[in-house]
């Protein structure tokens, strides 16, 4: 696995200076679109296509305090609910809507290391390191790991580790259980347990020197103790409320521990899939090529679903607009989105969701050939087909 180190150069040109609230909101009320780009016009430089965004990026300080209370307080009441109800099938209900609310916690939090939850720099921190702890997420790893690294290098292979596929030369180098061990992570039905070893284990739990390469911070350690404490924190008032309620501790502990940060974990494994796995959309391995290919747009998928699940997931899945800007805050996502597929028609990748396709594209995409540009199977047999360097 790549070690997280932090690039020294910008990727895509002068890093663009953040609006301040004052000058979002003008941009707001004066807003003028320019007309949708033609499919066979060249794609305009990333800072171009962020003007065009900048009325949608507006952040709120009380709306972003709304939505950590709001969510903090439904976990507290379902944590509740797995105490306090007689019947199991109750109580794991509980449990698994908890773990629902942890990933919407988990969302707020990723604004704030993003800067974009509130107007606010020292804020933002804060509520990011509140609004990750349920997600046993040390905030500072989690910078440098995504907003750096992930963002700033999203699909070049040997930079950004989050879901990157293997040659089949990588592939048939492994030992017996890595092979074993890709092939449960990219069936369809792993992505929980590659997100929990991959990412959070390796990458978020006090991870090794190896690991971290030369980016090693105290931060990250104090982090890691945070979180940590909070854990402990939440496991041993489990075990209280089981021994005042006279319950098992056993059982509390299961359906109010284990089984939320099971399906935390299996959330945020089958997210950050959709967001970058499909076969439309390219791998990397080389800086150049892929630096023409925009990786901004061409690298992100927009996963569409219905009955307002993606509001529900407080509009997560709205992700290329997120990798346009990483400034437009949550609550601006759904709008920036449709505006971007609006003035760029065909440009992105947008997939409705079913489960049909999901499975589809897990059998398509397990490994990928860099000289082809294509998605293979575990034999090295293309599954999409062959997409032309960008000149």
């Amino acid at each position: 696995m790549t070690p997280v180190s932090e690039p020294r150069v910008p990727v895509m040109g002068t890093p663009v200076t953040k609006p301040t609230t004052a000058s979002v909101a003008d941009a707001a009320r004066t807003a003028t679109w320019p007309d949708p780009l033609a499919p066979t016009a060249p794609l305009p430089h990333r800072k171009v296509i962020r003007s065009w965004l900048l009325p949608l990026s507006e952040r709120s300080t009380w709306r972003a305090l709304v939505l950590l209370a709001f969510d903090y307080a439904l976990l507290a009441a379902l944590l509740a609910g797995v105490v306090l109800f007689d019947s199991v099938w109750l109580m794991l209900l509980c449990g698994l809507a908890a773990g629902f609310v942890i990933g919407r916690l988990f969302v707020v939090g990723h604004d704030g290391c993003h800067q974009s939850l509130t107007p606010h720099r020292k804020l933002n921190k804060w509520l990011g390191r509140i609004a990750f702890l349920p997600s046993l997420t040390a905030y500072s790893l989690w910078d440098v790991g995504h907003n750096v690294v992930h963002h700033g290098f999203t699909n070049l292979k040997g930079v950004d580790f989050v879901w990157a596929p293997l040659t089949r030369e990588e592939y048939d180098a492994l030992s017996p259980l890595g092979r074993l061990m890709q092939r449960i992570y990219r069936s369809g039905w792993g992505p929980g347990m590659y997100y929990m070893i991959e990412i959070w284990w390796k990458k978020m739990m006090f991870p090794r020197k190896s690991v971290m390469g030369s980016t090693n911070r105290a931060i990250f350690t104090w982090d890691c103790l945070l979180v940590t404490g909070f854990a402990a924190v939440w496991i041993a008032a489990l075990v209280a409320a089981a021994l005042v309620t006279d319950q098992s501790v056993t059982l509390l502990l299961l359906l109010g521990f284990v089984v939320p940060m099971f399906f935390w974990f299996n959330m945020m494994g089958f997210v950050i899939y959709g967001h970058h796995t499909h076969v439309r959309v390219s791998w990397h391995d080389d800086r150049a090529v892929w630096q023409r290919a925009q990786p901004f747009v061409s690298t992100t998928v927009h996963l569409t679903f219905p009955a307002h699940i993606g509001n529900m997931l407080h509009h997560i899945m709205e992700h290329t607009a997120h990798h346009v800007d990483m400034s437009i805050p949550l609550y601006k996502l759904k709008a920036a989105q449709a505006k971007l597929e609006e003035l760029l028609p065909g440009r992105i990748v947008v997939q409705p969701f079913s489960w049909r396709w999901y499975f589809d594209t897990a059998r398509a995409c397990k490994l990928y050939d860099f000289t082809q540009n294509c998605w293979t199977d575990f034999k090295g047999r293309a599954t999409s087909a062959p997409r032309a360097m960008p000149a």
